[in-house]
This record gives structure tokens, sequence and C-alpha cells, in this order.
């Protein structure tokens, strides 16, 4: 199997060097190049394949959130990289915007190397882009500044895809979804691709932005910041 190839771009070179230590040292992982700002960032991504972009919020000349708006309109050879912003803080102003703009997630700069690299694991899998705790944490505490959208943007899903859509947004990868729902993994796959379609969300993150959005789920005991992974889901009321 190909390692996956990631893109470390932040302006700190202390920084980048310390991260391409811990996921070079994995045998499923390498780092394919590095950029200090956004803008060195968009070029190397246009001439080089990767598949993950760790990216800084915060960075001299562009910074990540202008970097990632930008790459998501970036023609290439090849398909753009999933993006995992990077951030000293636990809340961002700017976060909720990079979402929209395609970021599949977000990563505290002092969180655990093993977090950082099950991130990477999980964000390249497209499977449970959520499982970060800090981006579950994040989502759940921006959610509370989100405008409320009009709920028939839901109509045309089924109450099946409604039901994943919730799980999803609890932080459920595929697997456990269909250990709930008590169906197949590949019917799980086929519903969530289902719910991208419809909602036009790049990916599981806007899709469960775009529940925010509707009301289908709102921040508090009952959304992904009440589970973590390894434990019980939060109760269905």
């Amino acid at each position: 199997m190909e390692p996956i190839r990631i893109i470390l771009v932040d302006d700190q070179q202390l920084v980048r060097a310390g991260l391409a230590l811990v996921i070079d040292s994995q045998e499923d992982m390498r780092v394919v190049g590095q950029a200090g700002d956004g803008a060195a960032a968009l070029r190397l991504i246009a001439s080089e394949p990767a598949d993950i972009v760790l990216m800084d919020v915060r960075m001299p000349t562009m910074d990540g959130l202008t970097a990632t708006e930008r790459l998501t309109s970036l023609t290439t050879r090849w398909a753009p990289p999933k993006i995992v912003m990077l951030t000293t803080f636990d809340l961002d102003e700017y976060l909720l915007q990079a979402i929209r703009a395609g970021a599949s997630g977000f990563l505290l700069k002092d969180a655990p190397p093993e977090e950082m690299l099950a991130a990477i694991r999980s964000v390249h899998a497209g499977d449970a882009v959520l499982a970060p705790s800090s981006t579950r944490r994040l989502l759940a505490r921006v959610a509370r500044s989100i405008p409320t959208a009009d709920p028939a943007a839901f109509d045309a899903l089924t109450e099946r895809e409604r039901e994943v859509l919730v799980l999803m947004a609890r932080g459920l990868a595929n697997a456990e979804i269909a250990e709930h729902l008590v169906v197949a993994e590949a019917t799980v796959k086929t519903h969530v691709g289902h719910i991208l379609a419809k909602l036009d969300a790049r990916d599981r993150v806007q899709a469960v932005v775009r529940a925010y959005e509707g009301g289908l789920v709102a921040p508090g005991e009952d959304s992904a910041v009440g589970w973590t992974p390894g434990g019980a889901p939060p109760p269905e009321g």
C-alpha cells in the first residue's frame, strides 16, 4: 500500500521539523513537501501530489484560511488534498469559515503525537473526520453562532439518511453507525454518499455543519461533543 503523502505548511521551521520527525517515523506516512506560508503552499501543491495538508491557521504573506479557500479552486492533474488545520487556539474566529472553505478537520498544535497521527489516518480514510477531539470541541462551540438555515434543505433526505447524519455529527465512524443501526457498513457508505450529494457537502465535516445550520443537530449533550472515541454514544433522547 502506498504511504499517505503529506505536505506541512507552517511559518515556524521548528514546528515543521517536529511534525516531519513524527510523521516520517510511521511506515504508512511520508512528508513529501513543506512550505512556510499559504502562497508557497499553493505553488507546492500545484506541482506535488499529496493526500493531506497540515495547514497552520495564522501565517504571514497568506494565512491558512485564504490558502484553503484558494486550494478548493486550484486545478491540478490530480485530486486536491484534504486539509487539516493546525492551530494554537482552542477557538479561532476563522475556523468555521475554514470548514466551509474545505478543511476536513482541526488539530491543536499541542495535541499528543498519537492524536495527530490518528487524525491524519482518519481524514485520509474519509471515514471519521470528526474523530479528533479538538475538532468535535471546536465544532460544538462554534455551532452556537451558526446562523439557522431553512430546514427545507433536508427535505431531500430520507428518514434513514437523517439518522445517519445525526450519528455522523456525534462522531461515529461508518462501522459504528452500521453497528448502531444494525445494517451493513457498505449500506452506511451508500447513505453517506447520498447525504453529501443531496446537501452539496464536500465531506463529512461540511455535512455536519449543514446539520447544525438546519437545526437537525444542536450543540449540547446529544451532539458530537458528548461522545468520545472508545466511550458510549450519548443518549438517544
